[in-house]
């Protein structure tokens, strides 16, 4: 399966905490942009809408 990862436009070339997200067939894969050979998480649309939503709120 070819996916297609992105990150957010926030993200900089400087060291940051940045993650990448890829639409699955039933989820969203989401994994580390400095490590991407380590493999993905697979959540529900459900579970990845809920993990932005909270990270929101803590901003």
């Amino acid at each position: 399966m070819n996916l297609v990862w992105r990150k957010s436009s926030k993200s900089t070339t400087q060291g940051g905490e940045c993650v990448e997200v890829a639409a699955l067939t039933n989820a969203v894969g989401v994994r580390d942009s400095k490590n991407p050979r380590l493999g993905h998480l697979a959540l529900s649309r459900e579970s990845f809408a809920t993990l932005v939503r909270r990270i929101k709120d803590q901003m």
